[in-house]
């Protein structure tokens, strides 16, 4: 009976432990409290209207993206699939058959 009740007592305290260490914050390290917080960007797809009608290439994405204030770009080619999910601070390139862009729109 003895060896019963000190094996109770032990998984309760085990249980009482992982209980409490779960609800713990972790530290907060000098370094990166001191990090900046990340960027939010907000695309503006009229900013990158002057690509309509150009040759696609890093330079034009490139210039497109700081225009329209993106924090990233895609260039989306016909028939391509897709991911659908809305990202307020990319900007995506439609581009034609030819590598000719046709429209600029966010998200």
């Amino acid at each position: 009976m003895k060896t019963q009740s000190l094996l109770f007592i032990v998984a309760g305290a085990v249980l009482m432990t992982a209980c409490a260490t779960q609800g713990s914050t972790p530290a907060v390290t000098p370094a990166a409290a001191a990090r900046a917080p990340e960027p939010v960007f907000q695309c503006n797809a009229d900013g990158a209207r002057f690509a309509v009608g150009q040759p696609l290439s890093p330079q034009l994405e490139a210039a497109a993206r700081v225009r329209a204030g993106a924090g990233t770009v895609r260039a989306l080619k016909p028939g391509e699939v897709v991911t659908m999910e809305l990202n307020g601070g990319r900007l995506n390139l439609d581009v034609d058959a030819r590598g000719r862009v046709t429209d600029v729109r966010c998200g």
